[in-house]
């Protein structure tokens, strides 16, 4: 087919290719060209960007402003309009953070001279709850960030208060079951810290009723 004469022009489909097309080709691409994804985003107040559950950091000024990303198998871009304003390389890890300090706040930056090891440290110094307390706010918070901005504010409740005080309140917090600063700022400045735990009561004998039976009835 390709070497049968034109009717209307001269020669053939194959020298047609030979003479017009072939010079113009190029080599094929090295690599595959990667398929990727978009996706608008909101910035959300803490300056995360989220896919697919996984959360990425951007700029702290981009706070409430529409992105758009580009995410490829390897790496999520964030464009603000036509300038790229983030890059991470692609986690498919959901529920966790990336995050880099330059997109952090001056504020936030501070922070990074504690380690999780420094606070908890610090919490043993105080007693028992005080450190459980620590560590609850390093595994149940949804970013980093957060646990050590409680934690620092722990510090100062126990500057204000002293330690002993810190102690009870951690205590009672546990007890409580809401180890979070709120409610250990709430104990301290109402000083329920200094107030006994009230005992649960309990109950050593079944109620008389005429609807409980005795073992007599059971054979």
């Amino acid at each position: 087919m390709n070497a049968r004469p034109f009717k209307k022009l001269p020669g053939c489909r194959r020298e047609a290719f030979e003479r017009l097309a072939q010079p113009a080709l190029r080599p094929l691409p090295s690599v595959r060209m990667p398929i990727v994804r978009f996706k608008s985003v909101g910035v959300n107040i803490d300056y995360h960007v989220e896919f697919d559950g996984h959360y990425d950091s951007v700029p702290h000024r981009l706070v409430r402003k529409k992105l758009e990303l580009r995410v490829s198998s390897t790496m999520v871009e964030a464009f603000l309009g036509q300038q790229r304003v983030a890059v991470h390389a692609y986690s498919a890890i959901k529920g966790a953070f990336t995050t880099l300090p330059e997109h952090m706040p001056a504020s936030h930056r501070a922070h990074r001279e504690w380690t999780p090891g420094k606070l908890v440290a610090w919490g043993e110094r105080i007693g028992v709850a005080c450190a459980a307390i620590v560590r609850w706010q390093m595994e149940h918070r949804p970013h980093p960030e957060q646990g050590y901005r409680a934690c620092l504010g722990l510090q100062s409740l126990a500057r204000r208060f002293g330690h002993d005080r810190m102690e009870a309140a951690c205590t009672r917090a546990m007890a409580i079951r809401s180890p979070t600063y709120q409610s250990i700022k709430a104990i301290l400045t109402n000083g329920m810290d200094r107030q006994p735990a009230k005992a649960e009561p309990t109950q050593t004998s079944l109620p008389l009723h005429d609807n409980v039976r005795g073992p007599d009835d059971y054979h």
